[in-house]
Formats: structure tokens, sequence, C-alpha cells
């Protein structure tokens, strides 16, 4: 996976539209199905790129730190499984996602560890290849993963966090204020669909979605504050 563009993104829209379709129309139909009992947080937008990118890396080792009631596991498994390969490590304090997650997508193929990942450090494989970042989103903890997380995972790998840009701007000692910072000072380009910080980001891949035929939302929601981007060599 290169530097993440709307050039890049329109081509993998391209490539896997079959099966981002089913994705899209068995997610779609799960949240019907379950209504409150599944509280999604990725907009489409965050969810289908992050699906994109797993098709396109294809990574053995994927990390997620963050489940909640399994809205971006379920993104993460389905991924996994149209590669036919890789696995899922989930990390969270809460275990919401176990009720959620189909067992025709957990399989053989997701390790789910229950509790602050802080304190599990030895269950993340030192092999990643694929890290995800959705939990608490206060400074505290974006500077613990930035100082010890990052330098424990290989190089160069494909990341994303989620909930940096919810406005032109970082809130001020949020997750997002330290990891943006931790980026500028290793000079790492980052990519977002943010509506409020790439209003013309969002328009474009729309667009894109539009000609496919894939306009028709999986949830109402336009808020993309995810950031997407690889740790430095």
């Amino acid at each position: 996976m290169d530097v993440v563009s709307v050039d890049s993104l329109s081509k993998l829209y391209q490539k896997y539209e079959n099966d981002l379709r089913a994705v899209r129309d068995g997610q779609r139909a799960f949240l019907e199905q379950r209504g409150k009992s599944m509280k999604a947080q990725l907009d489409d937008l965050e969810a289908e790129i992050t699906y994109l990118l797993l098709r396109d890396h294809r990574p053995e080792r994927v990390v997620e730190i963050g489940t909640f009631y399994g809205w971006s596991t379920m993104w993460i498994l389905s991924a996994l499984r149209d590669n036919g390969a890789g696995h899922l490590y989930s990390f969270d304090i809460v275990d919401k996602v176990v009720r959620n997650v189909p067992a025709e997508l957990s399989a053989d193929r997701w390790t789910f560890t229950m509790g602050d990942v802080r304190q599990h450090p030895g269950k993340i494989p030192d092999d990643t290849d694929y890290l995800f970042i959705d939990a608490d989103h206060g400074a505290r903890f974006a500077r613990w993963y930035t100082e010890n997380l990052f330098p424990a995972v290989p190089a160069g790998i494909p990341t994303s966090v989620h909930d940096v840009y919810h406005g032109r701007r970082p809130k001020p000692l949020s997750e997002g204020s330290v990891v943006i910072k931790w980026l500028a000072e290793h000079q790492v380009p980052y990519f977002t669909p943010s509506l409020a910080k790439a209003p013309e980001v969002m328009e474009q891949l729309t667009e894109v979605k539009r000609d496919l035929g894939l306009a028709e939302p999986v949830r109402n929601s336009t808020d993309n504050p995810m950031i997407f981007f690889r740790l430095p060599r």
C-alpha cells in the first residue's frame, strides 16, 4: 500500500467494486436487524477505505485497538475473509463485540482480548502488519501508543487512527492533537476523508461511489474523522 490518495482509492473502489457492494449490503442488513443493539462508530467512507486498504495490503496480522460494539471489527474481518487470509487481534475493555460479530465472520480468523491493551503487550504480535486504533481518545493514551506501541511494531506498516478531525483542527489536549504533532515531528504524511478537515476529498470520493452505483448509504452519517498513514521506516 503506497501513500493513500483520492486517486489510489478510486482505483481500489473500481477493483473491488463487486466485493465491496456485497459487504455493504451485508452490513446494512445487519445494522437494520440489530437496530440500537449495534452502535456503529465508523462512517461509510472510513469503513470502506479500511476494507479497501486491507484488501490491497493483504495483511497476515491485523491489530485492532478498540472494538466497542464491533462495527469496525466486522468490516476488518470481512476484508480478511474476502482475502482468504489473515488474522485479527482485537483489544477492548468491554466485550460487547463478542455478542455482535457473526460466527461465520470470526471463524478461525479472530482473537479477542478483553482488557486494557496496555496491560497485554505480549499479546500484540511482533510481526503485526496493519494497525487500527479507535479506543481511548485522550492525550495520555495517545502518548502511550506513540511512545510504546509504534516503536514495537514493524516500521512502515499501514496504520489508522479514528476520531482525529471532527473540526478543522484536532481538539486541544486530545488524542488527535498528540498524533498529529507526532506525525509532523516524524515528517509522516497522512490522509483523511474528514468532512471538517478535507471536504473536497469527501466530495471526490462520494462522486466515485456515485459513478459505481454505491451511493446508497450503509448508515446515515457524514462525519469522517479518521486518518490513514504508514509508520515511518
